[in-house]
């Protein structure tokens, strides 16, 4: 369910600065993303699982704030890392 150090390092070295850049924006932003896309191949598999869905609504909601935080301060960053995530909006 949780993703790997191996992910965690290659999506850190992808998104960020450097390879211990895990609090740049971009970066949590495609972490979260990685985890929701986790969590909705589980929510599919088992559709009782209420706190898996409740988990899953907290993730969109801080990644779209994290998403909204990055379109104010730069939108070219914002349009490429929607692109490259491959996130509708």
């Amino acid at each position: 369910m949780a993703l790997t150090k191996e992910n965690v390092t290659s999506i850190v070295t992808k998104f960020g600065s450097s390879e211990k850049d895990t609090g740049a924006s971009e970066v949590q932003i495609a972490l979260l993303t990685e985890r929701i896309n986790q969590l909705t191949e589980h929510c599919k598999q088992f559709k009782k699982d209420k706190s898996g869905q409740r988990g899953l609504l907290i993730l969109v909601g801080k990644r779209r704030r994290l998403l909204k935080y990055i379109q104010r301060e730069n939108l070219e960053k914002y349009r490429s890392l929607l692109k490259e995530l491959s996130l509708r909006k």
